[in-house]
């Protein structure tokens, strides 16, 4: 396994009038290669869950493993952790300190102890595999547009070429081309290199397309943790907490509660698109016959 938190708890501001307890017991594992879909509503604990995996933050009270080993043991090497553990944050301002695209990418592998020549050659495959060619070398990484800006700062996580990366709300802000561009990016590396995946996300659509496994958070809480279309049959309880199913799901209910013989497990429009035309050549069949 690559990550696993055990009694995990996290208290902000403890033993002040604005202390706020943020993890209450967590306990999960992902394993090697999974692609995770992390959703909760805001103030949720999802933010605070993916910052201790990196170790960003470290727990008030728990345990959390990297590949077995623990990291809050004496001695443990953090920073080899960060390298392993990518974290890409929502505003990608926060992760660009260089004048030039090239020059930015670089400053992860640089300060992995690389040479110059060996980080460039991570920063250009790592451009490459984000969809940005040589003509954004020299650019200022700060005049790109949001989802340009968002792409820099995936490659630079990559050129660390992470074990785990983690995505927080990679797609916020973009518009839909942008963000299908991503997420088709994100999940050629999860199929072509294996890479585990942890994508926190508002959007149910894209966990139910993309994501292997949900883990939903309420509260401090881990209140759901299975296959999309087990976590979507709850889609009663998941509004209770604020947060909803794919559109799709509220459609396929409406089409079977009406007598329409059609799979109530359907979670994105492509199967949608199957199920019905699936119905189509039946009835087309029943006719002819």
């Amino acid at each position: 396994m690559s990550i696993k938190a055990v009694d995990l708890n996290c208290i902000y501001g403890g033993g002040t009038a604005f202390e706020h307890h943020a993890l209450f017991d967590v306990n999960l594992e992902i394993e090697d290669g999974e692609f995770i879909g992390l959703i909760g509503h805001t103030g949720s604990g999802k933010s605070t869950l993916i910052q201790h995996f990196n170790g960003l933050i470290k727990a008030n009270a728990g345990e959390l493993y990297y590949n077995g080993e623990n990291i809050y043991s004496d001695g443990y090497d953090m920073k080899e952790l960060r390298g392993k553990v990518g974290l890409v944050f929502q505003y990608p301002e926060h992760q660009l300190f260089e004048v030039d695209v090239l020059s930015d990418v670089c400053f992860g592998p640089r300060n992995q102890g690389l040479s110059k020549e060996e980080a460039e050659e991570r920063a250009k495959k790592a451009l490459e595999l984000v969809g940005l060619n040589s003509s954004y070398y020299k650019q200022s990484p700060f005049e790109l547009s949001g989802g340009q800006k968002r792409r820099v700062a995936i490659a630079g996580v990559l050129a660390m070429e992470p074990e785990v990366l983690i995505l927080d709300e990679p797609t916020a802000g973009l518009d839909p081309r942008g963000r299908d561009e991503i997420l088709t990016q994100i999940d050629q590396l999860h199929r072509e290199r294996n890479m585990t995946i942890i994508l926190v996300s508002h959007s149910m659509e894209d966990v139910a397309r993309y994501a292997d496994r949900l883990i939903v958070m309420d509260h401090g809480q881990k209140v759901f943790d299975d296959t999309p279309k087990e976590v979507f049959r709850h889609y009663r309880e998941l509004e209770s907490i604020g947060l909803a199913a794919p559109q799709i799901t509220y459609l396929v209910h409406d089409l079977k509660a009406g007598g329409v013989d059609i799979d109530d497990e359907v979670t994105t429009v492509e199967e949608a698109g199957r199920a019905i035309l699936a119905l189509w050549n039946k009835l087309e069949g029943r006719q002819q016959g």
